[in-house]
Protein backbone atom coordinates (compact mmCIF):
# COMPACT_ATOMS: atom_id res chain seq x y z
CA UNK A 1 0.00 0.00 0.00
CA UNK A 2 2.54 2.61 1.15
CA UNK A 3 5.13 1.78 -1.51
CA UNK A 4 2.84 2.50 -4.45
CA UNK A 5 1.50 5.65 -2.78
CA UNK A 6 5.01 6.92 -2.16
CA UNK A 7 5.98 6.25 -5.78
CA UNK A 8 2.99 8.27 -6.97
CA UNK A 9 3.87 11.10 -4.58
CA UNK A 10 7.49 11.15 -5.69
CA UNK A 11 6.45 11.28 -9.32
CA UNK A 12 4.05 14.15 -8.65
CA UNK A 13 6.73 16.14 -6.86
CA UNK A 14 9.27 15.50 -9.58
CA UNK A 15 6.83 16.81 -12.16
CA UNK A 16 6.31 20.18 -10.46
CA UNK A 17 8.14 22.89 -12.39
CA UNK A 18 10.63 24.96 -10.42
CA UNK A 19 8.86 28.18 -11.35
CA UNK A 20 5.56 26.86 -9.94
CA UNK A 21 7.31 25.81 -6.75
CA UNK A 22 8.79 29.29 -6.38
CA UNK A 23 5.36 30.86 -6.93
CA UNK A 24 3.89 28.56 -4.28
CA UNK A 25 6.58 29.65 -1.82
CA UNK A 26 5.82 33.32 -2.48
CA UNK A 27 2.10 32.77 -2.04
CA UNK A 28 2.68 30.90 1.24
CA UNK A 29 4.69 33.84 2.56
CA UNK A 30 1.86 36.27 1.84
CA UNK A 31 -1.03 34.29 3.38
CA UNK A 32 -1.96 33.03 6.80
CA UNK A 33 -0.51 29.54 7.08
CA UNK A 34 -2.97 27.12 8.66
CA UNK A 35 -2.11 24.38 11.14
CA UNK A 36 -4.26 21.33 10.39
CA UNK A 37 -4.74 18.61 13.02
CA UNK A 38 -5.33 14.98 12.04
CA UNK A 39 -5.96 12.94 15.15
CA UNK A 40 -8.28 11.25 17.60
CA UNK A 41 -10.58 12.18 20.48
CA UNK A 42 -7.79 13.51 22.71
CA UNK A 43 -7.38 16.42 20.27
CA UNK A 44 -10.87 16.69 18.77
CA UNK A 45 -13.45 19.46 18.98
CA UNK A 46 -16.10 18.58 21.56
CA UNK A 47 -19.70 19.77 21.54
CA UNK A 48 -22.24 20.79 24.16
CA UNK A 49 -23.47 17.26 24.77
CA UNK A 50 -19.95 16.16 25.75
CA UNK A 51 -18.99 19.03 28.09
CA UNK A 52 -16.80 19.26 30.12
CA UNK A 53 -14.77 16.86 27.92
CA UNK A 54 -12.26 18.94 25.98
CA UNK A 55 -9.79 18.11 23.21
CA UNK A 56 -6.39 19.77 23.38
CA UNK A 57 -6.94 21.05 19.83
CA UNK A 58 -9.70 23.29 21.22
CA UNK A 59 -7.12 25.11 23.37
CA UNK A 60 -4.35 25.35 20.77
CA UNK A 61 -5.54 28.68 19.25
CA UNK A 62 -5.14 30.38 22.65
CA UNK A 63 -1.37 30.13 22.22
CA UNK A 64 -1.12 31.12 18.54
CA UNK A 65 -1.32 34.51 16.88
CA UNK A 66 -4.34 35.06 14.65
CA UNK A 67 -2.23 34.69 11.50
CA UNK A 68 -1.60 31.05 12.48
CA UNK A 69 -5.16 29.66 12.33
CA UNK A 70 -5.98 26.10 13.40
CA UNK A 71 -8.16 23.70 11.39
CA UNK A 72 -8.97 20.86 13.78
CA UNK A 73 -9.97 17.73 11.84
CA UNK A 74 -9.36 15.30 14.72
CA UNK A 75 -12.32 12.96 15.32
CA UNK A 76 -13.27 10.70 18.20
CA UNK A 77 -12.37 7.04 17.86
CA UNK A 78 -10.17 7.26 14.79
CA UNK A 79 -6.85 5.57 14.18
CA UNK A 80 -4.25 6.39 11.54
CA UNK A 81 -5.93 3.70 9.44
CA UNK A 82 -9.63 4.49 9.89
CA UNK A 83 -9.02 8.21 9.39
CA UNK A 84 -7.59 7.40 5.95
CA UNK A 85 -10.17 4.72 5.10
CA UNK A 86 -13.04 7.12 5.82
CA UNK A 87 -11.60 9.71 3.44
CA UNK A 88 -10.76 12.20 6.17
CA UNK A 89 -7.13 12.57 5.12
CA UNK A 90 -8.28 13.32 1.57
CA UNK A 91 -10.46 16.15 2.89
CA UNK A 92 -7.41 17.73 4.55
CA UNK A 93 -5.18 17.22 1.51
CA UNK A 94 -7.77 18.88 -0.70
CA UNK A 95 -7.61 21.96 1.55
CA UNK A 96 -3.85 22.12 2.17
CA UNK A 97 -1.94 25.02 0.66
CA UNK A 98 1.82 25.53 0.31
CA UNK A 99 3.25 26.62 3.64
CA UNK A 100 0.53 25.02 5.77
CA UNK A 101 1.28 22.49 8.51
CA UNK A 102 -0.24 19.05 9.09
CA UNK A 103 0.08 17.92 12.71
CA UNK A 104 -0.49 14.15 12.96
CA UNK A 105 -1.31 12.46 16.30
CA UNK A 106 -2.58 8.89 16.27
CA UNK A 107 -1.99 5.85 18.45
CA UNK A 108 -4.77 5.52 21.03
CA UNK A 109 -7.07 3.66 18.65
CA UNK A 110 -4.36 2.04 16.55
CA UNK A 111 -3.75 -0.08 19.67
CA UNK A 112 -7.19 -1.74 19.54
CA UNK A 113 -6.19 -5.15 18.22
CA UNK A 114 -9.73 -6.55 18.46
CA UNK A 115 -10.98 -4.01 15.90
CA UNK A 116 -9.64 -4.67 12.38
CA UNK A 117 -11.07 -1.38 11.10
CA UNK A 118 -8.72 0.56 13.39
CA UNK A 119 -5.85 -1.67 14.44
CA UNK A 120 -2.35 -1.14 13.08
CA UNK A 121 0.87 -2.87 14.08
CA UNK A 122 3.45 -0.39 15.43
CA UNK A 123 6.46 -1.25 13.28
CA UNK A 124 4.65 -2.02 10.03
CA UNK A 125 1.14 -0.82 9.19
CA UNK A 126 1.18 2.06 11.70
CA UNK A 127 4.27 3.49 10.06
CA UNK A 128 2.84 2.74 6.60
CA UNK A 129 -0.29 4.77 7.31
CA UNK A 130 1.66 7.63 8.86
CA UNK A 131 3.71 7.83 5.67
CA UNK A 132 0.51 8.57 3.75
CA UNK A 133 0.04 11.72 5.83
CA UNK A 134 3.68 12.71 5.45
CA UNK A 135 3.75 12.14 1.70
CA UNK A 136 0.39 13.79 1.17
CA UNK A 137 1.39 16.94 3.06
CA UNK A 138 4.68 17.23 1.20
CA UNK A 139 3.02 16.70 -2.17
CA UNK A 140 0.89 19.79 -1.44
CA UNK A 141 3.81 21.93 -0.28
CA UNK A 142 2.79 21.66 3.37
CA UNK A 143 4.97 20.61 6.28
CA UNK A 144 4.11 17.37 8.11
CA UNK A 145 4.64 17.25 11.88
CA UNK A 146 4.38 14.05 13.92
CA UNK A 147 3.18 14.07 17.54
CA UNK A 148 3.39 11.03 19.81
CA UNK A 149 0.13 10.23 21.60
CA UNK A 150 -0.62 12.09 24.79
CA UNK A 151 -0.51 9.73 27.76
CA UNK A 152 -3.47 8.39 29.68
CA UNK A 153 -3.75 8.82 33.43
CA UNK A 154 -2.40 5.61 34.93
CA UNK A 155 -0.36 5.16 38.11
CA UNK A 156 1.07 2.15 39.89
CA UNK A 157 0.72 1.47 43.63
CA UNK A 158 3.83 3.53 44.34
CA UNK A 159 2.36 6.58 42.59
CA UNK A 160 4.51 6.38 39.49
CA UNK A 161 2.91 7.46 36.20
CA UNK A 162 2.91 4.57 33.74
CA UNK A 163 3.24 4.60 29.95
CA UNK A 164 0.27 2.99 28.18
CA UNK A 165 1.03 3.17 24.46
CA UNK A 166 3.42 0.25 24.01
CA UNK A 167 5.68 0.51 20.95
CA UNK A 168 3.65 3.15 19.13
CA UNK A 169 5.61 6.19 20.39
CA UNK A 170 8.93 4.48 19.62
CA UNK A 171 7.70 3.55 16.14
CA UNK A 172 6.69 7.16 15.48
CA UNK A 173 10.01 8.49 16.76
CA UNK A 174 11.89 6.11 14.46
CA UNK A 175 9.75 7.10 11.49
CA UNK A 176 10.24 10.81 12.18
CA UNK A 177 14.02 10.31 12.14
CA UNK A 178 13.86 8.19 8.99
CA UNK A 179 11.66 10.68 7.13
CA UNK A 180 13.26 13.87 8.47
CA UNK A 181 9.99 15.03 10.03
CA UNK A 182 9.69 17.24 13.10
CA UNK A 183 8.58 15.20 16.12
CA UNK A 184 6.61 16.58 19.05
CA UNK A 185 7.18 14.08 21.87
CA UNK A 186 3.90 14.69 23.66
CA UNK A 187 3.86 11.16 25.09
CA UNK A 188 7.08 11.70 27.03
CA UNK A 189 6.21 15.23 28.09
CA UNK A 190 2.68 14.41 29.24
CA UNK A 191 3.92 11.37 31.18
CA UNK A 192 6.41 13.63 32.97
CA UNK A 193 3.65 16.17 33.65
CA UNK A 194 1.32 13.54 35.14
CA UNK A 195 4.20 12.30 37.31
CA UNK A 196 4.86 15.83 38.53
CA UNK A 197 1.18 16.44 39.33
CA UNK A 198 0.64 13.09 41.03
CA UNK A 199 -2.28 10.73 41.50
CA UNK A 200 -4.82 13.13 42.95
CA UNK A 201 -4.05 16.39 41.16
CA UNK A 202 -4.16 14.73 37.74
CA UNK A 203 -7.84 14.01 38.34
CA UNK A 204 -8.44 17.75 37.92
CA UNK A 205 -6.93 17.59 34.41
CA UNK A 206 -8.93 14.63 33.12
CA UNK A 207 -12.65 14.27 32.50
CA UNK A 208 -13.55 13.19 36.02
CA UNK A 209 -17.14 14.13 36.85
CA UNK A 210 -19.78 13.02 39.30
CA UNK A 211 -20.82 10.29 36.89
CA UNK A 212 -17.61 9.47 35.02
CA UNK A 213 -13.98 8.67 35.81
CA UNK A 214 -12.29 9.12 32.45
CA UNK A 215 -8.52 8.66 32.42
CA UNK A 216 -8.10 9.26 28.67
CA UNK A 217 -9.92 12.50 27.84
CA UNK A 218 -9.36 15.96 29.28
CA UNK A 219 -11.38 18.70 30.90
CA UNK A 220 -10.51 22.37 30.18
CA UNK A 221 -7.42 22.56 32.47
CA UNK A 222 -6.03 19.36 30.99
CA UNK A 223 -6.64 20.41 27.39
CA UNK A 224 -4.97 23.76 28.03
CA UNK A 225 -1.97 22.07 29.67
CA UNK A 226 -1.49 19.65 26.76
CA UNK A 227 -1.96 22.39 24.15
CA UNK A 228 0.79 24.33 25.93
CA UNK A 229 3.07 21.28 25.63
CA UNK A 230 2.27 21.05 21.91
CA UNK A 231 3.12 24.69 21.26
CA UNK A 232 6.34 24.49 23.23
CA UNK A 233 7.34 21.51 21.11
CA UNK A 234 6.41 23.38 17.93
CA UNK A 235 8.81 26.10 19.05
CA UNK A 236 11.55 23.69 20.13
CA UNK A 237 11.53 21.90 16.79
CA UNK A 238 11.50 25.15 14.81
CA UNK A 239 8.12 24.47 13.20
CA UNK A 240 6.88 27.75 14.66
CA UNK A 241 8.84 30.85 15.55
CA UNK A 242 8.51 32.91 18.75
CA UNK A 243 6.54 35.57 16.87
CA UNK A 244 3.94 32.91 15.95
CA UNK A 245 2.94 32.24 19.55
CA UNK A 246 1.45 34.18 22.43
CA UNK A 247 0.50 33.72 26.10
CA UNK A 248 2.73 30.67 26.40
CA UNK A 249 3.58 31.43 30.03
CA UNK A 250 0.25 33.02 30.94
CA UNK A 251 -2.59 31.54 32.95
CA UNK A 252 -5.38 30.75 30.47
CA UNK A 253 -8.91 31.11 31.91
CA UNK A 254 -10.85 27.87 31.56
CA UNK A 255 -13.86 30.04 30.68
CA UNK A 256 -12.27 30.54 27.27
CA UNK A 257 -13.21 26.94 26.41
CA UNK A 258 -16.65 26.74 24.82
CA UNK A 259 -18.66 23.81 23.53
CA UNK A 260 -20.82 24.69 20.52
CA UNK A 261 -24.01 22.86 19.71
CA UNK A 262 -23.41 19.99 17.33
CA UNK A 263 -24.68 20.49 13.80
CA UNK A 264 -26.31 17.72 11.78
Amino acid sequence: MSISRRQVTAAALAAVPAAFAATGTAQAASRHRTLYIAGDSTAAQKYADAAPETGWGMALPFFLHKDRPVANHAVNGRSSKSFVDEGRLDVILDALQPGDFLLIQFGHNDEKSADPTRYTEPWTTYQDYLRLYIDGARAHGARPVLATSVERRKFDAAGDALPTHGDYPAAMRALAEEEGVALLDIQALSLALWQRLGVEETKTYFNWTATEQDNTHFNPPGAIAVARLVVRELLRTGVLRPRDVCRLDDEIPTSWITWPEATA
